[in-house]
């Protein structure tokens, strides 16, 4: 297959779409999702016994570039509805806490005493748009605890570094 990277696991390449329609198919996500990338995959969840669509579906891209594109993309909008791609979970992962949870803030630990925002601002940056960064300090004296705190303006940026 042309483009395949075989040292990209499927998880990294793969959306989790939630919010379809009840009239979309694969096809239609199909006919959506390709203007990406290639699909090695594309599925709209369905009840095994009534057929009907689950609200959700999968498409996997044959490389992380193309997930990468359609997440830049967004919002996609499907058979008429704004739909909400995320990075998909793997389903050793999709069953702890927190898992599906939309989030834009992440904490960062063991940070050196000498360390100031702007050394955590030019390490972070590179992953995406930072909104604050709040490093921790005792309240009485003022001394830097170690950890802290960094929010970027998009929950896809966070996905991203913790599923590295």
């Amino acid at each position: 297959m042309e483009g395949h990277d075989p040292k990209e696991p499927e998880q990294l390449r793969k959306l989790f779409i939630g919010g379809l329609s009840f009239e979309t198919t694969d096809d239609s996500l199909r006919e959506h999702f390709e203007k990406w990338g290639t699909l090695t995959d594309c599925v709209v969840m369905r009840d095994p016994q009534t057929k009907r669509s689950r609200g959700f579906g999968f498409v996997t891209y044959s490389c992380v570039e193309e997930v990468d594109a359609a997440m830049c993309a967004r919002p996609h909008k499907v058979d008429g509805r704004v739909v909400e791609p995320k990075r998909a979970v793997s389903r050793e992962d999709s069953v702890k806490p927190g898992a599906h949870l939309t989030v834009k803030k992440i904490f960062v630990g063991g940070i050196k005493e000498d360390t100031e925002e702007y050394n955590l601002r030019d390490y972070f940056e590179k992953y995406g748009k930072i909104e604050t960064i709040e490093v921790m300090e005792d309240r009485q004296s003022g001394k830097k605890r170690g950890f802290a705190f960094v929010t970027f303006d998009d929950h896809d940026t966070v996905d991203k570094i913790v599923g590295e």
